[in-house]
Protein backbone atom coordinates (compact mmCIF):
# COMPACT_ATOMS: atom_id res chain seq x y z
CA UNK A 1 0.00 0.00 0.00
CA UNK A 2 2.75 2.16 1.16
CA UNK A 3 5.15 1.89 -2.39
CA UNK A 4 1.66 2.10 -4.32
CA UNK A 5 1.15 5.43 -3.10
CA UNK A 6 4.91 6.80 -3.23
CA UNK A 7 4.45 5.15 -7.37
CA UNK A 8 1.14 7.51 -7.71
CA UNK A 9 2.84 10.72 -6.46
CA UNK A 10 5.50 10.05 -8.84
CA UNK A 11 3.24 9.73 -11.74
CA UNK A 12 1.73 12.58 -10.73
CA UNK A 13 5.09 14.67 -10.45
CA UNK A 14 6.02 13.20 -13.40
CA UNK A 15 2.49 14.48 -15.23
CA UNK A 16 2.98 17.96 -13.88
CA UNK A 17 6.99 18.54 -15.37
CA UNK A 18 5.84 16.71 -18.39
CA UNK A 19 4.49 19.72 -19.97
CA UNK A 20 6.01 22.06 -17.71
CA UNK A 21 9.44 20.84 -19.95
CA UNK A 22 7.47 21.15 -23.06
CA UNK A 23 6.54 24.61 -22.59
CA UNK A 24 10.32 25.05 -22.02
CA UNK A 25 11.40 23.80 -24.79
CA UNK A 26 8.68 25.18 -26.90
CA UNK A 27 9.56 28.52 -25.50
CA UNK A 28 13.61 28.01 -26.76
CA UNK A 29 11.99 26.60 -30.39
CA UNK A 30 9.99 29.94 -30.46
CA UNK A 31 12.76 32.13 -29.52
CA UNK A 32 15.47 30.40 -31.77
CA UNK A 33 12.97 30.89 -35.06
CA UNK A 34 12.51 34.71 -33.92
CA UNK A 35 16.15 35.34 -34.04
CA UNK A 36 16.25 33.53 -37.24
CA UNK A 37 13.22 35.66 -38.89
CA UNK A 38 15.16 38.90 -37.52
CA UNK A 39 18.94 38.28 -39.15
CA UNK A 40 17.07 38.49 -42.66
CA UNK A 41 16.07 42.31 -41.79
CA UNK A 42 17.54 45.75 -41.22
CA UNK A 43 15.61 47.94 -38.77
CA UNK A 44 15.78 51.65 -39.66
CA UNK A 45 15.25 54.03 -36.58
CA UNK A 46 14.71 57.97 -36.35
CA UNK A 47 13.62 60.23 -33.38
CA UNK A 48 11.63 63.35 -33.70
CA UNK A 49 11.93 64.83 -29.47
CA UNK A 50 10.56 67.97 -28.09
CA UNK A 51 12.37 69.69 -25.52
CA UNK A 52 10.29 71.95 -23.55
CA UNK A 53 12.40 74.65 -22.59
CA UNK A 54 12.89 76.24 -19.06
CA UNK A 55 12.29 79.96 -19.95
CA UNK A 56 10.30 81.78 -17.31
CA UNK A 57 7.66 82.89 -19.49
CA UNK A 58 6.06 81.77 -22.53
CA UNK A 59 7.29 81.72 -26.26
CA UNK A 60 5.59 85.09 -27.38
CA UNK A 61 3.55 86.09 -24.39
CA UNK A 62 4.60 86.96 -20.82
CA UNK A 63 2.49 84.49 -19.17
CA UNK A 64 4.57 81.86 -17.34
CA UNK A 65 3.91 77.75 -17.12
CA UNK A 66 4.23 75.33 -14.03
CA UNK A 67 3.76 72.01 -14.38
CA UNK A 68 0.90 70.98 -12.41
CA UNK A 69 -1.05 74.15 -12.19
CA UNK A 70 -4.74 74.47 -11.69
CA UNK A 71 -5.99 74.21 -15.58
CA UNK A 72 -6.27 77.37 -17.88
CA UNK A 73 -4.64 79.47 -15.25
CA UNK A 74 -1.86 80.82 -16.96
CA UNK A 75 -3.33 82.05 -20.24
CA UNK A 76 -4.21 85.20 -21.84
CA UNK A 77 -5.60 86.36 -24.87
CA UNK A 78 -1.99 85.49 -26.75
CA UNK A 79 -1.87 82.31 -25.77
CA UNK A 80 -6.01 81.78 -26.20
CA UNK A 81 -5.49 83.05 -29.47
CA UNK A 82 -8.01 85.82 -29.58
CA UNK A 83 -8.32 88.32 -31.99
CA UNK A 84 -6.27 90.75 -32.71
CA UNK A 85 -3.61 89.69 -30.21
CA UNK A 86 0.21 89.64 -31.50
CA UNK A 87 3.07 88.06 -30.17
CA UNK A 88 6.17 88.91 -28.98
CA UNK A 89 9.01 86.67 -28.67
CA UNK A 90 10.62 85.70 -26.05
CA UNK A 91 14.55 86.51 -27.00
CA UNK A 92 15.94 83.74 -24.41
CA UNK A 93 14.01 80.93 -26.68
CA UNK A 94 16.57 82.11 -29.28
CA UNK A 95 19.41 81.84 -26.80
CA UNK A 96 18.23 78.24 -25.85
CA UNK A 97 18.16 77.25 -29.38
CA UNK A 98 21.58 78.66 -30.50
CA UNK A 99 23.08 76.51 -27.32
CA UNK A 100 21.65 73.26 -28.52
CA UNK A 101 22.41 74.38 -32.33
CA UNK A 102 26.01 74.43 -31.21
CA UNK A 103 25.81 71.56 -28.51
CA UNK A 104 24.83 69.17 -31.35
CA UNK A 105 27.85 69.97 -33.81
CA UNK A 106 24.89 72.01 -36.11
CA UNK A 107 25.63 74.60 -38.82
CA UNK A 108 23.90 77.40 -38.05
CA UNK A 109 21.49 79.61 -40.16
CA UNK A 110 22.15 83.34 -39.48
CA UNK A 111 18.92 84.47 -40.69
CA UNK A 112 16.11 82.33 -40.12
CA UNK A 113 12.02 82.91 -39.67
CA UNK A 114 9.00 81.34 -38.28
CA UNK A 115 5.97 80.15 -40.30
CA UNK A 116 2.51 78.89 -39.41
CA UNK A 117 1.81 75.27 -39.22
CA UNK A 118 -1.81 75.06 -39.85
CA UNK A 119 -4.08 72.55 -38.56
CA UNK A 120 -7.18 72.61 -36.53
CA UNK A 121 -8.05 70.52 -33.33
CA UNK A 122 -9.18 71.76 -29.91
CA UNK A 123 -6.24 71.85 -28.23
CA UNK A 124 -4.99 74.43 -30.82
CA UNK A 125 -6.88 77.80 -29.98
CA UNK A 126 -5.09 79.81 -33.17
CA UNK A 127 -5.93 77.18 -35.86
CA UNK A 128 -2.23 76.95 -36.34
CA UNK A 129 0.86 77.10 -34.41
CA UNK A 130 4.14 78.70 -34.64
CA UNK A 131 7.05 76.61 -35.76
CA UNK A 132 9.59 76.65 -38.20
CA UNK A 133 9.63 75.15 -41.95
CA UNK A 134 11.56 75.67 -44.42
CA UNK A 135 14.71 77.61 -42.65
CA UNK A 136 15.56 76.05 -39.21
CA UNK A 137 17.73 77.92 -36.29
CA UNK A 138 20.16 74.64 -36.66
CA UNK A 139 20.82 71.78 -39.58
CA UNK A 140 23.56 69.26 -40.58
CA UNK A 141 24.74 67.86 -36.67
CA UNK A 142 25.48 65.38 -34.68
CA UNK A 143 25.39 62.86 -30.81
CA UNK A 144 27.99 61.15 -30.55
CA UNK A 145 26.69 58.22 -27.72
CA UNK A 146 28.71 55.85 -25.20
CA UNK A 147 27.22 52.41 -25.12
CA UNK A 148 26.82 50.85 -21.83
CA UNK A 149 28.75 47.89 -21.45
CA UNK A 150 26.24 45.69 -20.44
CA UNK A 151 24.79 46.62 -23.80
CA UNK A 152 27.53 45.51 -25.71
CA UNK A 153 29.92 49.36 -25.60
CA UNK A 154 31.27 50.98 -28.05
CA UNK A 155 30.71 54.33 -29.55
CA UNK A 156 28.21 55.63 -31.92
CA UNK A 157 27.86 58.75 -33.62
CA UNK A 158 23.98 59.69 -34.82
CA UNK A 159 23.09 62.48 -37.19
CA UNK A 160 20.63 65.68 -36.30
CA UNK A 161 18.94 66.45 -39.67
CA UNK A 162 17.37 69.77 -37.64
CA UNK A 163 17.08 72.10 -34.60
CA UNK A 164 13.89 74.24 -35.04
CA UNK A 165 11.91 76.41 -32.83
CA UNK A 166 8.24 76.38 -32.49
CA UNK A 167 5.12 76.66 -29.83
CA UNK A 168 3.14 73.70 -27.97
CA UNK A 169 -0.35 73.01 -27.87
CA UNK A 170 -2.81 72.91 -25.31
CA UNK A 171 -3.84 69.43 -23.39
CA UNK A 172 -6.87 67.75 -23.80
CA UNK A 173 -8.20 66.03 -20.39
CA UNK A 174 -10.59 63.16 -21.14
CA UNK A 175 -13.56 62.39 -18.89
CA UNK A 176 -13.80 58.66 -17.81
CA UNK A 177 -16.44 57.92 -19.31
CA UNK A 178 -15.07 58.97 -22.76
CA UNK A 179 -18.51 61.46 -23.41
CA UNK A 180 -16.79 64.73 -23.79
CA UNK A 181 -13.07 66.53 -23.54
CA UNK A 182 -12.30 69.56 -22.00
CA UNK A 183 -9.38 71.78 -22.75
CA UNK A 184 -6.60 73.46 -20.28
CA UNK A 185 -4.47 76.03 -22.18
CA UNK A 186 -1.89 76.04 -20.09
CA UNK A 187 0.66 74.86 -22.03
CA UNK A 188 -0.55 76.54 -25.28
CA UNK A 189 2.27 78.43 -26.16
CA UNK A 190 5.01 76.68 -23.73
CA UNK A 191 8.58 77.17 -25.99
CA UNK A 192 9.58 73.88 -27.99
CA UNK A 193 12.64 72.74 -29.65
CA UNK A 194 11.67 69.78 -32.11
CA UNK A 195 15.27 67.74 -32.64
CA UNK A 196 15.00 65.43 -35.38
CA UNK A 197 17.81 62.74 -35.92
CA UNK A 198 18.57 61.23 -39.13
CA UNK A 199 17.46 57.62 -39.57
CA UNK A 200 20.65 56.07 -38.22
CA UNK A 201 19.59 54.01 -34.97
CA UNK A 202 19.31 50.28 -35.81
CA UNK A 203 18.45 48.67 -32.05
CA UNK A 204 15.62 49.43 -29.23
CA UNK A 205 19.05 50.14 -27.41
CA UNK A 206 20.86 52.35 -29.44
CA UNK A 207 17.55 54.96 -29.80
CA UNK A 208 17.23 54.39 -25.45
CA UNK A 209 21.32 55.57 -25.59
CA UNK A 210 20.30 58.55 -28.06
CA UNK A 211 17.60 59.61 -25.96
CA UNK A 212 19.11 60.04 -22.77
CA UNK A 213 22.08 61.62 -24.36
CA UNK A 214 19.80 64.31 -25.28
CA UNK A 215 18.40 64.29 -22.04
CA UNK A 216 21.76 64.76 -20.31
CA UNK A 217 22.99 67.33 -22.91
CA UNK A 218 20.04 69.67 -22.30
CA UNK A 219 20.13 69.46 -18.32
CA UNK A 220 24.04 70.43 -19.03
CA UNK A 221 22.66 73.89 -20.66
CA UNK A 222 20.71 74.73 -18.43
CA UNK A 223 17.80 74.81 -21.18
CA UNK A 224 14.97 72.14 -20.20
CA UNK A 225 15.12 70.08 -16.97
CA UNK A 226 14.25 67.22 -19.55
CA UNK A 227 11.92 65.11 -17.17
CA UNK A 228 9.78 63.04 -19.69
CA UNK A 229 7.08 62.03 -16.91
CA UNK A 230 6.10 66.00 -17.08
CA UNK A 231 6.29 66.21 -21.18
CA UNK A 232 9.47 68.11 -20.75
CA UNK A 233 11.04 65.67 -23.24
CA UNK A 234 9.31 63.79 -25.90
CA UNK A 235 9.93 61.10 -28.08
CA UNK A 236 8.09 60.35 -31.33
CA UNK A 237 10.12 57.33 -32.37
CA UNK A 238 9.86 56.36 -36.34
CA UNK A 239 10.13 53.04 -37.36
CA UNK A 240 10.42 50.71 -40.80
CA UNK A 241 12.51 47.38 -41.59
CA UNK A 242 13.96 46.43 -44.69
CA UNK A 243 15.02 42.78 -46.24
CA UNK A 244 18.91 42.88 -45.73
CA UNK A 245 20.45 44.62 -48.87
CA UNK A 246 17.45 46.30 -50.23
CA UNK A 247 18.45 49.93 -50.66
CA UNK A 248 15.13 51.51 -50.57
CA UNK A 249 13.02 52.47 -46.73
CA UNK A 250 10.28 49.98 -45.74
CA UNK A 251 6.83 51.44 -44.47
CA UNK A 252 7.26 54.04 -41.85
CA UNK A 253 5.35 53.50 -38.51
CA UNK A 254 5.60 56.22 -35.86
CA UNK A 255 5.38 55.02 -31.75
CA UNK A 256 4.09 57.57 -29.58
CA UNK A 257 3.28 57.45 -25.42
CA UNK A 258 6.67 56.62 -24.73
CA UNK A 259 7.20 57.99 -20.68
CA UNK A 260 10.70 56.41 -20.62
CA UNK A 261 13.66 54.44 -22.17
CA UNK A 262 13.28 51.43 -20.97
CA UNK A 263 9.75 51.53 -22.57
CA UNK A 264 11.08 53.00 -25.32
CA UNK A 265 13.11 50.33 -26.12
CA UNK A 266 10.94 47.97 -25.19
CA UNK A 267 8.46 49.88 -27.67
CA UNK A 268 11.24 49.61 -30.67
CA UNK A 269 12.19 45.78 -30.14
CA UNK A 270 8.67 44.40 -30.21
CA UNK A 271 7.52 46.71 -33.09
CA UNK A 272 10.59 45.31 -35.06
CA UNK A 273 9.18 41.96 -33.76
CA UNK A 274 5.70 43.07 -35.14
CA UNK A 275 7.00 44.26 -38.50
CA UNK A 276 9.73 41.05 -38.96
CA UNK A 277 6.97 38.48 -38.37
CA UNK A 278 4.68 39.71 -41.08
CA UNK A 279 7.04 40.29 -43.66
CA UNK A 280 8.17 36.27 -42.83
CA UNK A 281 4.84 35.18 -43.57
CA UNK A 282 4.17 36.85 -46.63
CA UNK A 283 1.66 39.72 -45.56
CA UNK A 284 4.03 42.81 -45.57
CA UNK A 285 1.16 44.96 -47.20
CA UNK A 286 -0.57 44.60 -43.82
CA UNK A 287 2.59 46.86 -42.68
CA UNK A 288 0.74 50.65 -43.40
CA UNK A 289 1.85 54.03 -42.23
CA UNK A 290 0.17 54.43 -38.88
CA UNK A 291 0.77 56.02 -35.82
CA UNK A 292 0.72 53.47 -33.23
CA UNK A 293 0.62 54.05 -29.42
CA UNK A 294 2.55 52.00 -26.83
CA UNK A 295 0.77 50.46 -24.11
CA UNK A 296 2.90 49.57 -20.94
CA UNK A 297 0.17 47.37 -18.95
CA UNK A 298 0.45 45.01 -22.30
CA UNK A 299 3.82 45.58 -23.43
CA UNK A 300 2.39 46.60 -26.86
CA UNK A 301 2.01 48.31 -29.85
CA UNK A 302 -1.48 49.40 -30.94
CA UNK A 303 -3.18 51.25 -33.66
CA UNK A 304 -4.24 54.92 -32.72
CA UNK A 305 -4.59 56.16 -36.55
CA UNK A 306 -3.86 55.59 -40.27
CA UNK A 307 -1.92 58.35 -42.10
CA UNK A 308 -3.62 58.49 -45.41
CA UNK A 309 -0.54 60.30 -46.66
CA UNK A 310 0.88 63.47 -45.86
CA UNK A 311 -0.32 65.87 -44.60
CA UNK A 312 -0.65 69.86 -45.99
CA UNK A 313 -0.33 71.68 -43.35
CA UNK A 314 0.07 74.79 -45.48
CA UNK A 315 3.08 76.52 -44.11
CA UNK A 316 3.11 80.19 -44.88
CA UNK A 317 5.70 82.76 -43.42
CA UNK A 318 4.33 84.70 -39.58
CA UNK A 319 3.19 87.47 -40.49
CA UNK A 320 3.15 88.96 -37.21
CA UNK A 321 6.51 88.45 -35.86
CA UNK A 322 10.24 89.52 -37.59
CA UNK A 323 13.13 87.98 -39.08
CA UNK A 324 15.57 86.37 -37.00
CA UNK A 325 18.81 87.57 -37.22
CA UNK A 326 21.89 86.30 -35.51
CA UNK A 327 25.22 87.74 -35.77
CA UNK A 328 29.00 86.02 -35.46
CA UNK A 329 29.61 87.85 -32.14
CA UNK A 330 26.50 86.84 -30.85
CA UNK A 331 26.88 83.37 -31.88
CA UNK A 332 30.33 83.44 -30.60
CA UNK A 333 29.42 84.66 -26.93
CA UNK A 334 27.13 82.06 -26.46
CA UNK A 335 29.87 78.86 -27.39
CA UNK A 336 32.15 80.90 -25.07
CA UNK A 337 29.25 80.04 -22.39
CA UNK A 338 28.63 76.80 -22.76
CA UNK A 339 29.64 74.61 -19.91
CA UNK A 340 31.79 71.44 -20.51
CA UNK A 341 29.09 68.96 -21.97
CA UNK A 342 28.91 65.22 -21.11
CA UNK A 343 30.87 63.79 -24.34
CA UNK A 344 33.99 65.92 -22.98
CA UNK A 345 33.87 64.89 -19.86
CA UNK A 346 33.33 61.31 -20.78
CA UNK A 347 36.27 61.44 -22.77
CA UNK A 348 38.44 63.50 -19.73
CA UNK A 349 37.23 60.66 -16.83
CA UNK A 350 38.43 58.29 -19.42
CA UNK A 351 42.18 59.79 -19.53
CA UNK A 352 42.06 60.19 -15.67
CA UNK A 353 42.22 56.17 -15.98
CA UNK A 354 38.26 55.71 -14.90
CA UNK A 355 36.89 52.69 -16.17
CA UNK A 356 33.80 53.14 -18.73
CA UNK A 357 31.22 52.01 -16.51
CA UNK A 358 32.62 54.80 -13.96
CA UNK A 359 32.88 56.96 -16.45
CA UNK A 360 28.81 56.78 -17.98
CA UNK A 361 27.84 56.92 -13.89
CA UNK A 362 29.45 59.87 -12.93
CA UNK A 363 28.47 61.63 -16.31
CA UNK A 364 24.84 60.84 -16.28
CA UNK A 365 24.04 63.44 -13.50
CA UNK A 366 25.86 66.78 -14.03
CA UNK A 367 25.28 67.55 -10.33
CA UNK A 368 27.45 64.27 -9.47
CA UNK A 369 29.99 65.36 -12.03
CA UNK A 370 29.99 68.11 -10.74
CA UNK A 371 30.82 67.07 -6.90
CA UNK A 372 33.46 64.81 -8.25
CA UNK A 373 35.26 67.61 -10.21
CA UNK A 374 35.29 69.40 -6.53
CA UNK A 375 36.57 66.34 -5.03
CA UNK A 376 39.47 65.80 -7.18
CA UNK A 377 39.99 69.41 -7.00
CA UNK A 378 40.91 69.72 -3.30
CA UNK A 379 43.24 66.57 -4.39
CA UNK A 380 41.16 63.31 -3.45
CA UNK A 381 42.44 60.27 -5.08
CA UNK A 382 40.35 60.06 -8.28
CA UNK A 383 39.30 56.05 -8.12
CA UNK A 384 38.66 56.32 -4.41
CA UNK A 385 36.88 59.02 -4.91
CA UNK A 386 34.81 57.78 -7.66
CA UNK A 387 34.28 54.40 -5.49
CA UNK A 388 32.64 56.53 -2.34
CA UNK A 389 30.20 58.69 -4.78
CA UNK A 390 29.46 55.09 -7.09
CA UNK A 391 28.45 53.08 -3.51
CA UNK A 392 27.95 54.46 -0.65
CA UNK A 393 27.02 58.19 -1.68
CA UNK A 394 24.74 56.60 -4.58
CA UNK A 395 23.07 54.10 -2.53
CA UNK A 396 22.24 56.56 0.64
CA UNK A 397 20.46 58.95 -2.25
CA UNK A 398 18.52 56.08 -3.88
CA UNK A 399 17.39 55.11 -0.33
CA UNK A 400 16.64 58.30 0.74
CA UNK A 401 15.32 60.00 -2.38
CA UNK A 402 17.53 62.58 -2.31
CA UNK A 403 19.74 64.19 -5.84
CA UNK A 404 23.48 64.81 -4.51
CA UNK A 405 22.49 68.58 -3.45
CA UNK A 406 20.42 67.72 -1.03
CA UNK A 407 22.14 65.74 1.13
CA UNK A 408 24.42 66.99 3.67
CA UNK A 409 28.19 65.99 2.68
CA UNK A 410 29.87 68.85 0.84
CA UNK A 411 33.05 67.58 -1.40
CA UNK A 412 35.19 69.29 0.74
CA UNK A 413 34.42 66.56 3.78
CA UNK A 414 34.52 63.60 1.61
CA UNK A 415 38.46 64.54 0.74
CA UNK A 416 38.98 65.01 4.40
CA UNK A 417 37.60 61.65 5.14
CA UNK A 418 38.77 60.08 2.25
CA UNK A 419 42.34 61.54 4.02
CA UNK A 420 41.49 60.24 7.05
CA UNK A 421 40.98 56.87 6.53
CA UNK A 422 44.18 56.77 4.11
CA UNK A 423 46.41 58.33 6.52
CA UNK A 424 45.25 55.91 9.35
CA UNK A 425 43.35 58.07 11.17
CA UNK A 426 40.26 56.22 11.20
CA UNK A 427 39.35 52.86 9.70
CA UNK A 428 36.93 51.92 6.40
CA UNK A 429 34.31 50.78 8.77
CA UNK A 430 34.57 53.96 11.21
CA UNK A 431 34.97 56.04 7.75
CA UNK A 432 31.52 54.75 6.51
CA UNK A 433 30.05 55.15 9.83
CA UNK A 434 31.24 59.30 9.90
CA UNK A 435 29.97 59.03 5.79
CA UNK A 436 26.35 58.30 6.77
CA UNK A 437 26.04 60.77 9.50
CA UNK A 438 27.76 63.81 7.50
CA UNK A 439 25.14 63.00 4.53
CA UNK A 440 21.98 62.96 7.14
CA UNK A 441 23.02 65.67 9.73
CA UNK A 442 26.00 67.12 8.31
CA UNK A 443 29.15 68.80 10.27
CA UNK A 444 33.12 67.97 9.82
CA UNK A 445 34.89 64.76 9.57
CA UNK A 446 37.17 65.81 12.12
CA UNK A 447 34.65 67.25 14.42
CA UNK A 448 32.54 63.84 14.55
CA UNK A 449 35.85 61.93 15.24
CA UNK A 450 36.55 64.26 18.36
CA UNK A 451 33.54 64.09 19.46
CA UNK A 452 32.77 60.95 19.24
CA UNK A 453 36.61 59.32 19.86
CA UNK A 454 36.79 57.78 16.99
CA UNK A 455 40.37 57.88 16.17
CA UNK A 456 41.94 54.58 15.19
CA UNK A 457 43.77 52.79 17.43
CA UNK A 458 47.37 51.71 15.97
CA UNK A 459 49.56 51.48 19.47
CA UNK A 460 50.78 47.53 18.97
CA UNK A 461 50.86 46.92 22.89
CA UNK A 462 47.15 48.37 23.44
CA UNK A 463 45.71 46.33 20.64
CA UNK A 464 47.97 43.22 21.90
CA UNK A 465 45.98 43.62 25.39
CA UNK A 466 42.64 43.02 23.47
CA UNK A 467 44.09 40.14 21.30
CA UNK A 468 45.24 38.44 24.68
CA UNK A 469 41.97 38.93 25.55
CA UNK A 470 39.58 37.50 22.82
CA UNK A 471 41.87 34.29 23.00
CA UNK A 472 41.77 34.22 26.45
CA UNK A 473 37.85 34.25 26.46
CA UNK A 474 37.43 31.89 23.50
CA UNK A 475 39.44 28.70 24.55
CA UNK A 476 37.22 26.48 22.44
CA UNK A 477 37.94 28.34 19.37
CA UNK A 478 41.43 28.58 20.19
CA UNK A 479 41.86 24.93 20.00
CA UNK A 480 39.82 24.19 17.23
CA UNK A 481 41.73 27.17 15.12
CA UNK A 482 45.10 24.99 16.11
CA UNK A 483 43.24 22.04 15.28
CA UNK A 484 43.25 23.30 11.96
CA UNK A 485 40.37 25.16 11.53
CA UNK A 486 41.76 28.22 10.08
CA UNK A 487 39.03 29.89 8.72
CA UNK A 488 38.01 30.73 12.86
CA UNK A 489 40.94 33.90 11.89
CA UNK A 490 38.37 35.57 11.12
CA UNK A 491 35.94 34.82 14.26
CA UNK A 492 38.68 36.26 16.24
CA UNK A 493 39.43 39.37 14.09
CA UNK A 494 35.62 39.98 14.42
CA UNK A 495 35.99 39.90 18.21
CA UNK A 496 38.93 42.30 18.79
CA UNK A 497 36.71 44.71 16.37
CA UNK A 498 33.84 44.66 18.30
CA UNK A 499 36.12 45.00 21.61
CA UNK A 500 37.93 48.05 19.98
CA UNK A 501 34.24 49.16 19.18
CA UNK A 502 35.77 49.09 15.18
CA UNK A 503 38.70 51.63 16.04
CA UNK A 504 41.51 48.89 15.99
CA UNK A 505 44.23 49.27 12.87
CA UNK A 506 43.21 46.42 11.06
CA UNK A 507 45.86 45.23 9.28
CA UNK A 508 48.17 45.58 12.52
CA UNK A 509 45.33 43.58 14.35
CA UNK A 510 45.77 40.98 11.93
CA UNK A 511 49.41 41.22 12.37
CA UNK A 512 49.58 40.90 16.01
CA UNK A 513 46.31 37.97 15.61
CA UNK A 514 48.20 35.78 13.48
CA UNK A 515 51.64 35.73 15.24
CA UNK A 516 49.46 34.63 18.86
CA UNK A 517 47.42 32.18 17.10
CA UNK A 518 50.28 30.38 15.34
CA UNK A 519 52.80 30.61 18.28
CA UNK A 520 53.10 27.22 20.03
CA UNK A 521 51.26 26.84 22.92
Amino acid sequence: MLYCTRKNIRAQTASQEKPQAQLKVSIQTESRKHDEILKNYETIIGIETHVQLSTLTKAFCSCPYNYGAQPNTSVCPICMGLPGALPVLNTNVIEYAVKVGIALNCKLSLSSKFDRKQYFYPDLPKGYQISQFDVPIASGGYLDVDIPIEFGGGHRRFGITRVHMEEDAGKLLHTGNGSFSQVDLNRAGVPLLEIVSEPDMRTGIEAAEYAAELQRLVRYLGVSNGNMQEGSLRCDVNISIRPIGQLEFGTKVEIKNLNSFSSMSRAIDFEISRQALLHSQGQADQIVQETRLWEEGAQKTVTMRKKEGLADYRYFPEPDLPGVSLTEEYVDGIRDSLPELPEMKRRRYEGMGLSMQDVLFLTNDNNVAEFFDATIAEGADVKLAANWIMGDIAAYMKNEKLSINEIKLNSHELVDLISSIKGGTISGKIGKEILFELMAKGGTVKGLIKEKNLVQIADPVEIEKMVDKVLADNPKQLEQYRGGKTKLQGYFAGQIMKESKGKANPALLNKILLEKLNAKS
